[in-house]
């Protein structure tokens, strides 16, 4: 018997209204004694006199008792038939019920299950895993991400830092990703690769970069991030086009996506993080021109910091006055950097540039000049 969902609690009503029916149907025909048999006509007032004659013994007939044990009989057989008709709705329900929740829950783990596998990179290439608190990255094959750089070839760099160079890896089902290859010679460069796992294994943002797993083969450092097709903001402003992609609702949208995130960093984030270099270069952009900020190295948790214990770090023209000259390091060292970048994106001058053979001129003293002399003009 099959029951599904509302209409087999509809069915269970309509056998019960319908017993209830027969039930009832049955009730008024015993009362009546036999089918058809009318009830005894009331006295009438002006009946003609008839004399007294002497009625006739009541005479019991056989067939009236067996027409009435039939009518018991048929009574007893319907409410059985309903009864049993009740019962194996109920249990054709139940039944149904069960049955239902035990694959809506199959269900989910599957889905859950399929989505974890999804976040993980290389779908079933995975040796082992690293975790970090509630967070997991996944530990990579160093000859899958080899194959997928083409043995790191040349033709697949995608551009080169201090510590080593970006790939552009090809993984399973078409998936394209980036590889940074670190050589551990130093060891700021493990810092580096500790930092960037730390933070970015525990950090879920639209706009910061999602690191998908890492790879540690002899003395090489490997992490894969998520690619993003348009590269960094500083080539889109500094490079070959010099901004010309960029309108200015595209450079609007960078901005406030690049402050979402770092607003993520130090009012979402318990500790808060300080990046400590917000710079054009580490503001990543997708196919959609949506900004992600990216580069954990020099990253650290918020808190008391001494001068004696942070290694002066960042990059020339986005260092906030206050950390070079005395060492003090907050969150709104973050917040200079990223109005340098501002600055970037409203001018499209370099946050540094030459102006002549020994002298360079930062963008925010061209900006503080500028003002000065238009205030002077304007006395």
């Amino acid at each position: 018997m099959g029951v599904s969902g509302k209409g087999g609690f509809l069915a269970v009503v309509a056998v019960v209204g319908r017993g209830a029916v027969l039930l009832a149907d049955a009730a008024r025909v015993v009362d009546f004694g036999e089918v058809g048999s009318p009830p005894a006509p009331s006295p009438v007032a002006d009946a003609p006199y008839l004399p007294d004659v002497a009625s006739p013994p009541a005479v019991q007939t056989e067939g009236g008792n067996h027409y009435q044990k039939e009518i018991l009989v048929a009574v007893i057989l319907a409410l059985a038939a309903v009864i049993v008709t009740v019962v194996s709705a109920i249990y054709a329900w139940t039944f149904w019920k069960k049955t239902r929740q035990a694959l809506d829950s199959k269900d989910k783990k599957l889905s859950s299950t399929t989505k974890g596998h999804m976040l993980l990179p290389m779908f079933g290439k995975l040796n082992s895993m690293k975790t970090s608190k509630k967070e997991v990255v996944a530990m990579m094959d160093f000859s899958v991400l080899d194959s997928a750089t083409g043995k790191f070839s040349e033709n697949n760099i995608l551009g080169k830092g201090g510590f080593g160079c970006v790939y552009r890896a090809c993984l399973d089902r078409g998936v394209v990703a980036a590889v940074k290859k670190l050589n551990c010679c130093r060891q700021e460069v493990e810092k580096e690769f500790e930092n960037e796992l730390e933070f970015l294994g525990k950090i879920r943002h639209p706009n910061v970069i999602s690191v998908l797993g890492y790879c540690i083969h002899e003395d090489t450092r490997l992490l894969v991030y998520e690619l993003m097709q348009n590269g960094s903001l500083e080539t889109q402003l500094h490079g070959p086009s010099n901004g010309s992609a960029l309108s200015w609702y595209i450079r609007l949208k960078i901005a406030l996506d690049a402050a979402r995130g770092l607003e993520h960093l130090h009012e979402h984030c318990n500790p808060l993080i300080i990046h400590r270099d917000i710079k054009s270069s580490n503001i990543l952009l997708d196919s959609d021109f949506n900004a992600k900020i990216s580069d954990f190295g020099l990253a650290i948790y918020g808190g008391n910091h001494n001068k004696a214990d942070l290694k002066p770090s960042g990059t020339v023209g986005y260092v906030a006055p206050e950390y070079l000259l005395d060492g003090q390091l907050t969150e709104k060292s973050d917040v200079y950097a990223f109005g340098v970048v501002l600055l970037e994106l409203l001018l499209g001058r370099k946050p540094v540039e030459k102006i002549g053979d020994s002298h360079c001129q930062s963008i925010v003293s061209w900006v503080c000049f500028a003002i000065s002399v238009l205030c002077g003009l304007c006395i």
